[in-house]
């Protein structure tokens, strides 16, 4: 019951979204990014972080059929409640904290990564792994596009799920448009499209180009908003808050490895063979090495 009532409102913001003015928009699309923020935070410090007055976030209660802001938020701070168990003892980070200004950056990094892996994997429901490892597995061809720091997190997983889904393909290729490689796909196939702020375009073409195909669309992104015009299959939302400015991936990451282990489960005894006769034949072909 924790969390049922906070994605129930989650689920109706969503809905309303599109018909709120854009300061109210604003503010909703940063309920849904951080509903374990909002539920915490006053309210001076939500509109301060999101950049607007506490008044829209009242209006934003109204707006959504709440008495007042305290009445909206209740449903945040029940969920958090709920779910408040300690993912690790922090006793290391609190001494880390007093070993000079390393140690406290250390430290709050580490509280970072601890926070962003907490959220990533808690709103990866297992409808939502469902929806995924059933178009994965059932496709004719996987098709798997990023670009920028992206791409390297797109190349990993194909690199790895190749081995229980051969027909897993890492585009674009040849530093060519993903749309090139999309040209003969059909509603066959699915794309598998990772992309976080700020989206690129040439990413939402592909989408927008496999939705026109009939292609099956699978997102993991930092928010379901900015593309919901896409109407994807399912979306894997990430935080990507980080005290160093640069967006952090570790919420992607964990994503994938999620994804990666329930496929590899879905595979059975021929996707162990598959894995265990790659790393044979590694270990034969490459051999070992001292450095």
């Amino acid at each position: 019951m924790g969390t049922a009532q906070q994605n129930k409102v989650l689920g109706m913001i969503r809905e309303q979204y599109s018909d709120l003015p854009p300061t109210l928009q604003l503010a909703a699309k940063y309920v849904i990014d951080h509903p374990a923020d909002f539920g915490i935070d006053p309210i001076r410090s939500t509109a301060e972080k999101i950049g607007v007055s506490t008044y829209s976030l009242v209006r934003l209660a109204r707006e959504l059929g709440y008495p007042g802001f305290e009445e909206f938020r209740d449903p945040f701070r029940r969920a958090l409640r709920a779910s408040s168990k300690p993912i690790i003892n922090s006793n290391w980070l609190d001494e880390l904290s007093f070993e000079g200004e390393t140690g406290t950056a250390l430290a709050n990094s580490a509280e970072n990564a601890m926070s962003i892996l907490k959220h990533s994997l808690r709103q990866m429901t297992p409808e939502k792994a469902n929806a995924f490892i059933t178009r994965l597995t059932q496709a004719r061809t996987v098709y798997v596009t990023a670009t920028r720091a992206s791409y390297s997190l797109a190349y990993y997983f194909q690199h790895v799920v190749r081995l229980v889904l051969p027909n897993v393909q890492l585009i674009p290729r040849d530093m060519a448009n993903p749309i090139d490689d999309l040209n003969f796909a059909s509603d066959q196939d699915v794309l598998l499209a990772i992309t976080v702020k700020p989206y690129s375009q040439i990413t939402v073409n592909a989408c927008k180009f496999a939705r026109e195909k009939g292609l099956g669309l699978l997102i993991i992104t930092d928010s379901q908003l900015p593309l919901a015009d896409l109407k994807p299959d399912a979306v894997l939302t990430a935080e990507m808050d980080s005290p160093h400015g640069f967006a952090c991936y570790l919420g992607v990451m964990s994503i994938l490895e999620s994804l990666i282990h329930l496929l590899v489960k879905e595979g059975g005894q021929q996707a162990q063979d598959n894995i265990k006769s790659y790393q044979e034949l590694k270990a034969r072909m490459d051999g070992s090495s001292p450095f």
